[in-house]
């Protein structure tokens, strides 16, 4: 799946145990910009780095795979939880600001050269 939008906040690096870590991404989601979402979107082990080149107000495109699970509590009772799973993230904002303004030569006056008269019609 994928989703456009902005980043408004990059969670720290959570070292959950000794072999797994995590991050936070929080997108917010303009369908209807009178009414944003802010989603949150997690990355885990090596793709936490795909985070770190990201600051807030960027403009990104986000691939995420959706995953859910049930927990069940002490008492017996089930929760379902879901998540999306950060796999790949392409910066908007920085690919548009990188491309260079083109600079075009000053116009020639091309209508007669030095010393020479201009005898056309027109």
């Amino acid at each position: 799946m994928e989703l456009k939008g902005k980043v408004h906040e990059i969670g720290a690096l959570q070292q959950v145990s000794e072999t797994f870590k995590k991050r936070d991404l929080i997108i917010e989601y303009a369908e209807n910009p009178t009414y944003p979402e802010y989603i949150r979107f997690e990355a885990l082990q090596d793709k936490t780095a795909l985070f770190d080149s990201l600051k807030p107000g960027d403009d990104v495109e986000v691939s995420f795979n959706l995953r859910g699970r049930p927990w069940t509590d002490k008492a017996g009772k089930t929760s379902y939880f879901n998540s999306l799973v950060v796999w790949r993230i392409n910066a908007l904002t920085a690919s548009a600001a990188a491309a260079p303004t083109p600079q075009y030569a000053p116009p020639a006056d091309l209508s007669s050269a030095p010393g020479e008269d201009d005898d056309l019609p027109f």
